[in-house]
C-alpha cells in the first residue's frame, strides 16, 4: 500500500481566480488522489471548500498586515504543536516551513529595484525580508518548488540558496483550458453574449493584483492605440478580482471609459479566450503566468512582459 503521510498547506488568503490560490487548490487535489492527510491553514477562505480537506481559517486582526501575517504565524504553529504532522508546505514565505511553493518574485530584489534607502529601514521591510531569509538562507534547509528558472537567479544572488534546494516544475495546463474542435462556434456564442460588434478588435486581460499585472498600462495602451487609429473598433475585457476605482478613474481620465469592461473573478475565462483576439498581461512581476499557457493553448496571440516567467513559453510558441 501507498504510504500516507500528514500535510499541512498554509496560505495567507483563498480565493477562486488568483493564480497562486489555483495552484495550491491542484496541488491539495493531487495529494488527495494520492491518500494523503491534508490540513489547509489560511486567514481567509472565499470559495467552495475543498472536499476531504480539513481546512482551519485562523482569522486574525491588526492594524498592518506584517502583524497580522505574524499572528496568523503564531497561531498556525501553536496549533501544530498541539497535533504534528509530517510536513508543513507554505504557499507564502515565512519560518517553519519543510517546501515552499514559490508563487512571488524575490522580495529583496523588488524592494531594492523599486525602493528608495528609507523604505528599507521601516517594520514592513524587515519583516518581509526575514521572513524570506528564512526560507532562503544557506542552512534553513526548505525545499523550493519554482515555477520557472528565472525566478532562481535572484534568490541565488542575495542569499546564496544552494541549488540543489532550487527545484523547478514543469508547466502545467488544466485540460479543460485547451481549444476545442468546436471553437469556432464557442467563439461566436460568446462574442454574441458579449454584445460584441462584427469586426470589433477584443483585447484581454486576466489577473488578480491589477497594479502587478500592469492593468494601467494595458488600459494607457488601449488609449494610445484608438487615438493613433480612430477607425478601429475595440474593447479592453478585464478578468479578476480587485479594487477598480483607480483603473477606471484612469480610464475616464483617458477618454476609453466606455471601452473598458470590469467583469470581476469569472469561471468562463476559457470562452472568453476563445471570443478574444489579444491578452495583454504587461505585468511588473510575475513568477510564471499560467495565463499565458492558456492564451497559447486556446490558440490568443499575447502581448507579455519577460517579467513572466512563462514568458520564454510565448516566444518558443511563437505566439506574442
Amino acid at each position: 500500500a501507498a504510504l500516507s503521510v500528514r500535510l499541512a498547506l498554509v496560505l495567507f488568503k483563498y480565493f477562486p481566480y488568483g493564480g497562486l490560490q489555483r495552484d495550491c487548490l491542484r496541488l491539495m487535489q493531487a495529494l488527495e488522489q494520492r491518500g494523503h492527510d491534508m490540513r489547509v491553514y489560511c486567514l481567509s477562505w472565499q470559495g467552495e471548500h475543498p472536499q476531504g480537506v480539513d481546512l482551519r481559517v485562523m482569522a486574525v486582526r491588526a492594524l498592518s498586515n506584517h502583524r497580522r501575517y505574524r499572528r496568523f504565524h503564531a497561531r498556525v504553529f501553536e496549533d501544530l504543536a498541539r497535533e504534528p504532522v509530517d510536513g508543513v508546505i507554505g504557499f507564502n514565505k515565512m519560518p517553519g516551513l519543510d517546501i515552499y511553493f514559490s508563487g512571488d518574485p524575490c522580495f529583496l530584489e523588488k524592494a531594492n529595484r523599486e525602493r528608495g534607502p528609507l523604505y528599507r529601514l521601516g517594520a514592513r521591510y524587515r519583516h518581509f525580508s526575514a521572513w524570506e531569509r528564512a526560507v532562503f538562507a544557506p542552512d534553513s534547509g526548505v525545499e523550493v518548488l519554482l515555477l520557472a528558472e528565472q525566478q532562481a537567479e535572484p534568490f541565488r544572488h542575495y542569499y546564496g540558496t544552494p541549488g540543489s534546494r532550487l527545484h523547478v516544475l514543469p508547466p502545467g495546463l488544466a485540460p479543460d483550458r485547451r481549444a476545442a474542435e468546436d471553437a469556432t462556434g464557442r467563439r461566436q456564442d460568446k462574442r454574441a453574449s458579449l454584445a460584441l460588434e462584427e469586426g470589433e478588435l477584443v483585447l484581454l486581460f486576466v489577473g488578480s493584483g491589477f497594479v502587478t499585472k500592469g492593468l494601467d498600462r494595458a488600459i494607457t495602451a488601449l488609449a494610445r492605440m484608438l487615438e493613433e487609429q480612430p477607425s478601429v473598433v475595440a474593447r479592453l475585457l478585464v478578468v479578476g478580482q480587485d479594487k477598480t476605482r483607480r483603473f477606471r478613474r484612469l480610464a475616464k481620465k483617458l477618454g476609453v471609459a466606455d471601452k473598458v469592461e470590469f467583469l470581476g473573478g469569472r469561471d468562463d475565462v476559457p470562452e472568453l479566450m476563445l471570443a478574444a483576439d489579444l491578452l495583454l498581461h504587461p505585468a511588473r512581476a510575475e513568477a510564471a503566468g499560467v495565463v499565458l499557457l492558456e492564451a497559447i493553448a486556446a490558440g490568443l496571440p499575447s502581448v507579455v512582459t519577460p517579467e513572466c516567467g512563462y514568458s520564454p513559453h510565448v516566444s518558443a510558441a511563437r505566439a506574442g
